[in-house]
């Protein structure tokens, strides 16, 4: 279990990075989605990969690790979603308003092949 989601979290930051050095908007806002799923993983990872452990605690279950799920990545993970739900609606408006204004969707700009001014 644990081989594959650390092999989940590699592709995903791999995939990401990849789309964030592409120079369309989209390629890069998709690059910043999948680097946020990867890095909620992670993030949901760090507190013990264990199955059918309630995160609240309950009456007559001893209150220790070995009986619960830990519930602060849970909460954290659940902040971290909203917060890259958020972002990317900044992102899209912006890369919107930049299609808009230019009438490109390169990151920089520029059409391909542009050489800069000389």
């Amino acid at each position: 279990m644990e081989f594959a989601l650390a092999s989940a979290i590699g592709v995903l930051t791999a995939s990401g990075v990849y789309l964030l050095l592409r120079a369309r908007t989209f390629d890069v806002i998709l690059g910043l989605t999948l680097l946020s799923y990867a890095t909620n993983l992670l993030i949901f990872s760090s507190g013990r990969l264990v199955v059918g452990k309630a995160p609240v605690l309950r009456d007559g279950v001893e209150a220790t690790l070995a009986n619960h799920a830990d519930p602060l990545p849970q909460a954290l993970v659940l902040t971290a979603i909203v917060i890259a739900f958020a972002m990317t609606a900044v992102a899209v408006v912006v890369a919107m308003r930049n299609h808009a204004d230019l009438q490109s969707d390169h990151v920089d700009g520029r059409e391909p092949g542009h050489k800069g001014d000389r």
